[in-house]
């Protein structure tokens, strides 16, 4: 892949709008741009985006939504850069952590995962990030039970060193939940449960795993972020929102799709990255797009709570 390489390696361009509110100490919410550069058609993705920047809004915080332009890592896009985001016809790489220094030294256009939108948040002074549910470990990655390589996402490492609050409806079912819990146990990222005490399965409200911390509140949430400064932790504070019970996918549909995949991805022999947008395919032609729709649900709940715990935050600091 070519691109223009370039020799000035810019800071991160933060918007006049996220930048005042961040000098003010006003609330702002990172919003990752994966989800409309590649998991909505358009013009739906640019709708959404709208739609997620206003509820944001709307619930008290400044919205900053990010992405990599021509190379530039830019937190808080105005409408033209949303444009560009959501173009069918434009070229958004997707673009971890690890990409990117290459997106950025030669001059590429991008869309953020859960990684890179948390580490380049972080980087720009943001404390708070919404987001759909978070990458984890593939399952029968620990024996080869189902036939598939390991696989982890680039998500759990980088949480385990970005103090960032990311509010979550947890990892979708389709992953190993409780080998992902053990990955973030070990690497030191605080997991709550918000009103809860039951692991979020993202389509499903709960997975059976069980939670050692429950917040009530976004003061308890606050609470926890001051005390992570205080401490000097350098990991992530994982919010565990669950999607609502009128907003979940169908128990047994949802199982019943997720055996199907399992056995026919196995089937055709897929390994490692190539499964998981297998299975979420298969999820989204089996349920007739309603996992899609469960999907926008989640990131508008999540999107809510995320003002309501950067507000709660902001206010403790100006206490």
């Amino acid at each position: 892949m070519c691109g223009a390489y370039r020799a000035d390696m810019p800071e991160i361009e933060v918007s006049t709008e996220v930048r005042d509110a961040l000098a003010a100490g006003q609330p702002v919410v990172a919003l990752e741009s994966t989800l409309l550069a590649h998991g909505l058609p358009a013009p739906r993705n640019r709708e959404f985006a709208a739609e997620l920047e206003q509820l944001v809004r709307d619930h008290g915080a400044i919205p900053a939504t990010i992405a990599v332009l021509d190379g530039v890592p830019t937190v808080g896009l105005d409408d033209a850069a949303r444009d560009r985001i959501t173009d069918p016809a434009a070229t958004v790489l997707k673009l971890s952590v690890r990409d990117l220094a290459p997106a950025t030294a030669l001059g590429h256009t991008g869309a953020t995962t859960v990684a890179s939108t948390a580490w380049l948040a972080a980087r720009a002074g943001i404390r708070v990030f919404a987001t759909g549910g978070l990458g984890g470990v593939h399952r029968g990655g620990d024996e080869g039970s189902d036939g598939f390589s390991y696989d982890e996402s680039a998500d759990l490492p980088t949480l385990a060193t970005t103090p960032i609050t990311i509010v979550c409806a947890g990892v979708k079912s389709i992953l190993d939940v409780g080998a992902t819990l053990e990955r973030l146990e070990t690497l030191g990222v605080t997991v709550l449960g918000w009103q809860t005490s039951d692991f979020p399965g993202f389509y499903l409200p709960g997975t059976g795993h069980q939670l050692d911390w429950r917040v009530e509140d976004a003061g308890e949430v606050a609470a926890v972020m001051a005390a992570a400064d205080e401490l000097g932790t350098p990991a992530a504070v994982v919010v565990a929102h669950p999607v609502a019970q009128a907003d979940a996918l169908d128990r047994d549909l949802h199982d019943r799709v997720l055996a199907d995949a399992l056995a026919a991805a196995s089937r055709a022999g897929l390994r490692g990255k190539a499964v998981t947008p297998f299975l979420l395919a298969a999820f989204h032609r089996e349920t007739a797009g309603a996992s899609l729709e469960v999907n926008l649900a989640v990131v508008r709940g999540n999107a809510a709570v995320a003002a309501a715990v950067s507000t709660a935050h902001a206010g403790r600091r100006h206490a």
